[in-house]
């Protein structure tokens, strides 16, 4: 077990300033990134012309009643732009929305207008407006052209330059200055523009929307427009969504009574995530009706287990039990994904490359999930991972980095390892290798990678020595939940050498074990699902003391008034023991 500090601690900052200054915001900058206000959101028009242009294209096309078609991107971001689109229109044009507008799901994980074609071909539209995908659909924009079809994008993702042919808003090809600022929330600054040509201010209203879609495309919390819109938009009075309401009263007793970012991630975005790649095209279509003013609160048929005969419920209630169980089928699928590329890892040597490598045959595992294996299987294993199917000639599939090594570019890497294509986030992202590359690739990224760690690193904020942990820096700590993120990850902190006693522990045993030991400063160090031997090991330790290495986050427990401090085990190591404490 390794371990680094995340930065060199200082006598003279607070436990609060250290663990901003770790995570790169400096130090003369804490106070404003504790303290975000509306200032701190950019104006509408730093995107320049185009968004004038988007907003007359718009209005016009309002005007001429135009059939209009709305593309819902096939994740959290893209259906809450789409959502909070469609909603904000529904507020301000309600006719146009009702009469001329209509929406399209992708039935699989297609992004942009590719798999649409067909499907616009087929009706009469003369507008399409595709929020957070469509940048870099530069032929497909041509041939709408022609036909004399407006195209409107609103877009975050990178792009080799701005289409001729449609009127691209995108923050990575203008000069608006955060970068880390998702689809969602650049539709949301384009609805902003328009409540000041209309004299209108629907926009805000949908803030639960920004801040869950650029949790959920994990937007950097380092950027302080993002963390404000995140944070404004989890405040309990912000929360107007039915989908996104529903959901936190669901599980308020995981959620509590204020949502934050990582806890809409752990929550909420999985549900959402769960319907796009293993949900019916029914399935999908119910989770964004539930979005929906329009449509949240319709009543249709229940469908619940035992549901009597013309039984009824509402719309958005059956859609958060719909991707509950939807969440619980894909964890089944990907359960046993896991399981065969896990026994592939040991049979076929893979941990002795940098990257982990699966080539699969088609049925293996479901591409739809292939992304979140690899997320999974490169966070277990500290490296990046690609999860790749073979094709006619090649493998395509889903590649993840592993940032807490320090690997922040793994795309531009397996771009200069011979990859035919790489598309997406730098450390998320689809992937294409010929089959007559693949040994190739593993050398090319063997070489970049050489300096990156074999073994699991764990990055802290502090490092204690035996029982002198600070009871109020784990206190500080456990309180921070609100900032945790994207390039925010939790604050851990370790502690080298701790000896721990026979006294010092106890085991609590229900469904399963929970280990605990106290130091004798009352903190508590909790290991949630021990297994015996562990607690074993613990509890009848034939000398004075065991000696381990122990790593963990911070948490804050409440009891009955009584309020302490605790670390949350992740990992230990144990480096001796001995007769006597002293």
């Amino acid at each position: 077990m390794k371990l680094k500090l995340l930065g060199v601690n200082n006598p003279n900052y607070s436990t609060l300033e250290q663990v901003l200054v770790n995570r790169k915001i400096p130090y003369n900058e804490t106070h404003h990134y504790m303290n975000t206000s509306d200032a701190d959101i950019s104006d509408p028009t730093a995107f320049g012309d185009c968004i004038e242009k988007g907003a007359k294209m718009l209005v016009s096309n309002i005007q001429q009643e135009s059939n209009t078609l709305v593309i819902c991107d096939c994740d959290c971001d893209g259906f809450t732009a789409a959502a909070l689109l469609i909603n904000y229109l529904n507020d301000s044009f309600p006719s146009f929305v009702q009469n001329n507008l209509k929406w399209y799901v992708h039935e699989g994980k297609q992004h942009g207008l590719s798999d649409c074609m067909d499907y616009i071909n087929q009706k009469d539209f003369k507008f399409i407006i595709v929020p957070d995908a469509g940048s870099n659909d530069y032929e497909l924009h041509k041939e709408l052209k022609d036909r004399g079809i407006d195209i409107l994008v609103m877009d975050h993702h990178e792009a080799e330059y701005v289409s001729e042919d449609a009127c691209v808003i995108n923050n990575q090809l203008s000069d608006y200055p955060n970068k880390e600022l998702s689809g969602v929330g650049v539709t949301w600054q384009f609805c902003r523009y328009l409540d000041r040509l209309l004299g209108t201010s629907y926009a805000d209203y949908y803030i639960d929307l920004v801040a869950l879609g650029n949790t959920g495309d994990m937007m950097s919390l380092t950027s302080i427009e993002t963390k404000h819109l995140i944070n404004k938009g989890f405040l309990p009075e912000n929360i107007h969504n039915p989908y996104i309401y529903e959901m936190w009263q669901k599980n308020k007793f995981k959620l509590g009574e204020h949502i934050t970012s990582i806890d809409a991630a752990f929550y909420i975005v999985p549900m959402i995530n769960a319907v796009q790649r293993s949900g019916s095209i029914e399935e999908k279509e119910l989770l964004f009706k539930s979005m929906l003013k329009s449509d949240a609160f319709k009543m249709i048929p229940s469908n619940k287990r035992g549901h009597k005969p013309g039984e009824e419920e509402r719309l958005v209630d059956q859609a958060v039990r719909m991707s509950t169980n939807v969440k619980n089928r894909q964890t089944r699928t990907q359960d046993a994904g896991m399981e065969l590329l896990e026994k592939k890892i040991e049979k076929e040597g893979l941990l002795k490359h940098k990257v982990l490598l699966f080539t699969l045959k088609d049925g293996q595992v479901d591409r739809n999930i292939a992304g979140l294996i690899a997320n999974k299987l490169a966070a277990k294993y500290q490296r990046p991972c690609c999860v790749i199917t073979e094709t006619d000639n090649n493998y395509q599939g889903s590649a993840r980095g592993y940032e807490a090594s320090g690997l922040t570019n793994f795309k531009d890497i397996c771009e200069e390892s011979g990859v035919e294509w790489a598309q997406g986030h730098q450390n998320a992202f689809g992937v294409c290798i010929a089959a007559d590359k693949l040994e190739s690739f593993i050398d090319n990224t063997d070489r970049a990678l050489a300096d990156m760690s074999s073994e699991p690193v764990y990055y802290v904020d502090y490092i204690y020595t035996g029982g002198d942990v600070n009871p109020q820096d784990i206190l500080t700590i456990g309180g921070l939940k609100e900032l945790w993120g994207k390039d925010f990850n939790e604050a851990m902190v370790a502690i080298k050498d701790l000896k721990v006693s026979k006294d010092m522990v106890q085991v609590y045993r229900k469904s399963s074990n929970t280990l605990k030991i106290t130091l004798p400063n009352k903190v508590n160090i909790m290991k949630f699902n021990a297994t015996d031997e562990e607690c074993e090991m613990l509890e009848n330790q034939t000398g004075a003391y065991v000696q381990m290495d122990v790593v963990g986050t911070c948490h804050i427990n409440e009891f009955f008034g009584n309020v302490t401090p605790q670390i949350f085990m992740e990992e230990y190591e144990i480096t001796g023991s001995g007769k006597y404490l002293f």
